[in-house]
């Protein structure tokens, strides 16, 4: 494999695990290994999209 994207779904923002765990270590780990491209997906964090998503559910479910 010397392509990869990494995404991490359990985290709906990015925090020092995900940013220095997986994005720089795991990046360094895959290139060593011979990897050519390491792409990190961040997470959805403070985007617009998300944070409608997250109104509507708590709408729907709780109000």
């Amino acid at each position: 494999m010397k392509h990869i994207q990494v995404i991490c779904p359990g985290f709906a923002a990015d925090c020092l695990e995900t940013l220095e765990e997986i994005k720089q270590q795991n990046r360094g780990i895959f290139l060593k290994a011979g990897g050519e491209k390491f792409e990190y997906i961040p997470a959805l964090n403070d985007q617009s999209a998300h944070i409608d998503l997250l109104q509507q559910l708590v709408a729907e479910n709780i109000l």
